[in-house]
């Protein structure tokens, strides 16, 4: 489904809930920010005001937007073509935007 990690900066509410472990799923707070920074950034992200956080590549975005589709996964973008491939985004369950693309094979 998904092949790689291209950006990665996520901020989540919950790590135990969150998935994909071979990202830093940073919460907010000490020692990186104080109490009152945390409280903003959680509700900034919960607000979707993170931006762009995390993309990752598939070989087929059609599939694995049918797939995640079928998961229930929240869509901010079903799959366009681009001028570098087909991509879709999404938000996680703590209202970061990600971003899932095929890329074009190179010619």
């Amino acid at each position: 489904m998904l092949n790689a990690i291209n950006i990665s900066h996520v901020f989540v509410a919950d790590q135990d809930k969150a998935l994909g472990r071979d990202i830093l799923l940073e919460k907010p707070g000490p020692p990186a920010m104080d109490d009152a920074a945390a409280r903003q950034v959680r509700e900034l992200v919960a607000k979707g005001a993170s931006g762009f956080t995390i993309g990752f590549t598939t070989n087929d975005c059609r599939k694995t937007y049918q797939a995640l589709l079928a998961k229930g996964v929240e869509f901010t973008q079903e799959p366009v073509e681009q001028p570098y491939g087909i991509d879709i985004g999404i938000r996680d369950p703590f209202g970061n935007h990600i971003r899932i693309v095929q890329l074009k094979a190179a010619s």
